[in-house]
């Protein structure tokens, strides 16, 4: 057969590296051959074979409404009609502006770009511009994408490979970047521009912050006249109506968004204060630029997306997926395994343990649950029975709008089948 997933793995191997244009879709750290996606709608996607599987991975948070929306491929549809990509400004990027600004309290101006990790990097740079400061610090396990300075002891794919950083990067290029543990204030002193920060850490599986974390950060900040920083590219849009800033009532400096406020597109977007602002040009020194930024297409897509949820959406969506976790930790535990499911919001966690352990707090607690063994055949179990995870023990669920609760509970049942086949592992 041609049309397999064998196939078209060896015909990627040929041509990309390692098969994959993203390291943890290789299927690297659970074995075995990835599927190849030929199709989604709503909370379920079909490989190339004719397999269809109930989706949890949900392109890692950015579906918030599942695969195909229709109401956004309605928008994505109309917007290439009138043309896909300008070099010139759009109102399609203002509307979207506007948007994210009148959603997050204290967020005044954006600048979009055309990815998380861009994002991130470009506020780190106005960081530095804004303060005259040249030193980063960032917690051990957060990933906030992959340019140079931030892929030392970073999470997800970093993690999943066994990396402590990657080959190719100088020890110049890190020189300036601190690391400290999650949920422990750092003291910090005036040669620090920032601190970067996952308001709830979802690349060490879930983390979340300690009650008085994050507001710590923010006084420590302030006391130094440092910078914080929100990486908000999963939990913006998603964690709530507001983000983060709303969840948890404590204000960044500089945010940084991508995934949900593209609607499924390749996007990304950093903001803050005009006054922090003021100092990006053309206005100011800090330079950035990029020929797709505020793509016309992703813009769209991102304005009908957050038209669309509402508070109680948000509301509903939490309270499903508290429901959700407590079921599926009871159906492990009933085949003998023991099943952390931290939930803050929509965003849930899945540790899984032989024995009843506490919830990890930081990346060397989370590590020792995700290295484990266990995962690998239980997500393989899971797979086998039509339900796809993250193809790394370090990655999160991502529960969209679309999934009902039948297929919740389908997960379920199928999570009380895949713990045993882990158990006898």
């Amino acid at each position: 057969m041609t049309n397999t997933n064998q196939a078209w793995f060896d015909r990627a191997q040929a041509v990309i590296p390692g098969g994959v244009d993203s390291p943890v879709r290789s299927f690297r750290s659970v074995g075995g051959t990835p599927y190849t996606v030929a199709r989604g709608h709503g909370a379920y996607v079909e490989d190339v074979e004719g397999s269809r599987y109930l989706d949890f991975v949900q392109s890692y948070g950015a579906s918030l409404l599942g695969h195909a929306h229709p109401d956004v491929v309605d928008a994505i549809r109309h917007t290439a009609g009138e043309g896909t990509t300008f070099g010139a400004p759009t109102p399609g990027e203002v509307l979207l502006a506007e948007i994210m600004c009148a959603r997050v309290a204290g967020l005044e101006q954006v600048r979009l770009v055309s990815s998380g990790t861009e994002a991130v990097m470009s506020a780190v740079r106005l960081a530095r511009g804004a303060t005259g400061r040249d030193k980063i610090l960032k917690f051990d396990g957060c990933y906030h994408g992959h340019s140079d300075a931030l892929l030392v002891a970073g999470g997800s794919g970093v993690a999943q490979m066994g990396l402590p950083g990657s080959a190719g990067v100088t020890a110049g290029a890190v020189g300036d970047t601190i690391v400290a543990p999650y949920n422990v204030v750092p003291t910090l002193d005036e040669s620090v521009a920032a601190v970067l920060v996952e308001p709830v850490a979802a690349n060490m599986n879930l983390v979340a912050p300690r009650a008085g974390f994050l507001q710590g950060l923010r006084d420590e900040c302030d006391r130094v006249g440092a910078l914080l920083i929100f990486d908000e590219v999963i939990t913006g849009f998603r964690l709530a109506y507001g983000g983060a800033q709303e969840y948890f009532g404590v204000t960044p400096d500089l945010w940084c968004f991508g995934k949900v406020i593209g609607g499924g597109l390749p996007v990304g977007a950093f903001g803050g204060s005009r006054k922090v602002l003021a100092s990006l040009a053309p206005n100011g020194p800090v330079y950035q630029a990029g020929t797709l930024s505020g793509n016309p297409l992703a813009t769209a897509a991102g304005v009908r997306v957050l038209n669309f949820v509402t508070r109680e959406d948000y509301s509903a969506l939490s309270s499903r997926v508290a429901q959700f976790a407590a079921a599926l930790s009871d159906a492990v535990a009933s085949a003998g395994l023991f099943a952390l499911t931290p939930v803050e919001g929509p965003l849930m966690g899945l540790y899984l343990s032989r024995e009843p352990v506490e919830a990890p707090t930081n990346f060397n607690e989370a590590k020792v649950l995700c290295d484990n063994g266990l995962y690998r055949p239980f997500f393989h179990a899971m797979l086998q029975r039509g339900v796809a995870l993250a193809p790394g023990a370090y990655e999160i669920l991502f529960v969209s709008m679309a999934h009902s609760d039948d297929d919740l509970s389908q997960a379920v049942e199928c999570a009380r089948e895949a713990a045993g086949v882990a158990a006898a592992s």
